[in-house]
């Protein structure tokens, strides 16, 4: 089978904002499911069933501290894989044990770099949000299953993520207030680059 150009991914359908199945000429859409193993494995999956010759993923995110608005997009440089015990000094990982994964796609998007960090659950305090915030601009759970997925299989992968919350307590309300039109106004900025088409 002939390679499709390219594979656009996200974690749950809104956050395709209706870009599904075959979102413009040359592009596929799919999901991975929530949480970075979940998302590693159906990446594989459908990179061996659909051979693409690159990926983009996107979604939300909840941004550390108040640099970033809300809507803001930014692109993700850099996936590490962490939590807030091993940010606080309280955990440890194995020398061996990868934890960072790089886009591959290049060159990377018009938008702000950030490093994305992937904790195993969504952070819910303010000393947490701290203490992961000296790592990343970011919150993600899935991206370091996609990133190392796409690595694994040579294939340049990269991320934009929308800014939907702060992390901390207020997290989950406000993602749920502001998710879906972060979404939109993501895909829609992605359309305006004539990343789908003819801008």
């Amino acid at each position: 089978m002939a390679p499709i150009p390219s594979l656009l991914l996200a974690a749950f359908p809104p956050e395709l904002a209706g870009f599904t199945g075959r979102p413009a000429t040359g592009w596929i859409a799919a999901c991975t499911g929530i949480g970075a193993l979940p998302a590693a494995l159906e990446t594989a999956r459908l990179l061996q069933a659909l051979a693409p010759e690159r990926v983009l993923f996107v979604g939300t995110c909840g941004a550390y501290g108040e640099d970033l608005a809300l809507g803001q997009a930014v692109w993700a440089q850099e996936a590490v894989a962490t939590s807030v015990e091993e940010a606080e000094g309280r955990a440890y990982r194995p020398d061996l044990e990868r934890s960072r994964w790089a886009a591959t796609w290049h060159p990377p998007l018009p938008f702000p770099a950030q490093t994305v960090a992937v904790p195993p659950a969504i952070t819910r305090t303010e000393a947490g949000a701290g203490a992961l915030a000296r790592l990343a601009g970011v919150e993600h759970l899935e991206l370091t299953g996609v990133y190392a997925a796409c690595e694994a299989a040579g294939i340049p992968c990269g991320a934009v993520l929308a800014v939907a919350n702060r992390v901390g307590p207020a997290a989950h309300a406000e993602w749920r207030a502001h998710h879906a039109e972060a979404s939109r106004s993501l895909l829609a900025a992605l359309a305006r680059l004539g990343l789908f088409g003819p801008a």
